[in-house]
């Protein structure tokens, strides 16, 4: 790279600083509470939703973490952060709906992750609550949608709370604010690779 080269990158690279810290500079809200939904079809919405645990923890954020449906799954995930002090978990799921074949057993583990979750709300200490595959639960209605997102909106100011599952509800999406949809591109799955330690679970 030449010395002119350098230069009109160092300009171009200073007027684009000039032009994101104003950007930053116009939000008038310096923190907020979130209600963050991960969905879509693709691969990677539980993992993103504990990537962002483990940020918390980094800054010694108490975590709650509720799973619904997973409760036949022995995690890497669940494994590692359950020694974290500062995380509260509960896995109160039977197993995928598909799993069970049991709606009633389905309706009462989903009630029973959700009056988990309303506690973990209410508790002025967590600071990040995940609700893992709490989707798939709204989905096939084992909980009221109406009542959930009322209790999400009414969560208090400083709670971060992340929602992960397929086929989000519109009423969620709207109520959220930000809401990341993977898409999926290509599956191994598709090419006959079974679900792994590690990488599924």
């Amino acid at each position: 790279m030449t010395d002119d080269e350098a230069e009109r990158h160092r300009r171009k690279m200073e007027k684009r600083k000039a032009v994101q810290d104003a950007e930053v500079a116009s939000k008038p809200i310096a923190e907020k509470g979130l209600l963050i939904v991960h969905t879509g079809p693709g691969k990677g919405k539980s993992t993103a939703a504990f990537g962002l645990v483990l940020r918390a923890l980094g800054h010694d954020w108490p975590v709650g973490v509720v799973q619904f449906g997973k409760g036949a799954w022995e995690t890497g995930e669940r494994r590692v952060l359950e020694r974290f002090p500062g995380v509260t978990w509960y896995t109160l799921g039977q197993g995928f709906t598909w799993e069970t074949q049991d709606r009633a057993r389905d309706v009462a583990a989903a009630e029973a992750a959700w009056a988990k979750a309303l506690a973990l709300m209410a508790d002025p200490v967590i600071r990040l609550l995940l609700l893992d595959e709490l989707n798939i639960a709204l989905r096939y209605e084992h909980l009221p949608l109406a009542a959930v997102v009322a209790a999400l909106q009414a969560r208090r100011p400083d709670l971060h709370v992340i929602v992960t599952g397929r086929n989000a509800k519109p009423e969620l999406v709207a109520a959220a604010d930000l809401v990341t949809e993977m898409v999926a591109v290509k599956h191994h799955f598709a090419a006959g690779v079974k679900a792994q330690a590690g990488i599924e679970f």
